[in-house]
């Protein structure tokens, strides 16, 4: 029988995993002009590129969340995910700081609220695949080839 712990980051990678895929769908589709709110306006690239191509990094995400389930693998697509997270932070900084409405933000109030719950992202991705310890695992041992 699996233990629970094991149980519950199971379920929480997989809903992770689902969760990506299918908001990277929406980019592509259903919410890219709400997904454009996010992208700061003094961002140098076009912006409708940057929604496609975090959508497609999001699907990418989404469905290696959904496959990989032995480490390091597991952990490696954990550590992706949470530095995907990391670094799409600056959009919900400016959407707040440039007042710009999407996903039912429509107030200054609500939009900081949100940056909150990136952090929480971050977390989940990192605690549900067991990244940190697979990402320390490898260090340790290249640095163990390295030097002896």
């Amino acid at each position: 029988m699996m233990p629970p712990m094991r149980i519950v980051k199971a379920v929480a990678q997989a809903l992770l995993g689902g969760t990506l895929a299918f908001a990277g769908i929406t980019h592509l589709t259903v919410a890219r002009q709400e997904f454009l709110a996010q992208v700061p306006d003094w961002f140098p690239i076009d912006h409708d590129f940057v929604v496609l191509a975090s959508g497609v990094v999001e699907i990418g995400l989404g469905a290696a969340l959904l496959t990989m389930w032995r480490q390091p693998a597991r952990g490696l697509v954990g550590a992706a995910a949470a530095t995907f997270f990391v670094v799409v932070f600056p959009g919900n900084i400016a959407q707040w700081l440039e007042h710009k409405d999407g996903f039912g933000l429509d107030t200054d109030t609500k939009r900081f609220a949100r940056l909150f719950f990136q952090p929480l992202l971050v977390l989940w991705a990192l605690g549900a695949t067991g990244a940190v310890g697979t990402v320390r695992g490898l260090l340790r041992r290249r640095r163990e080839r390295v030097s002896g």
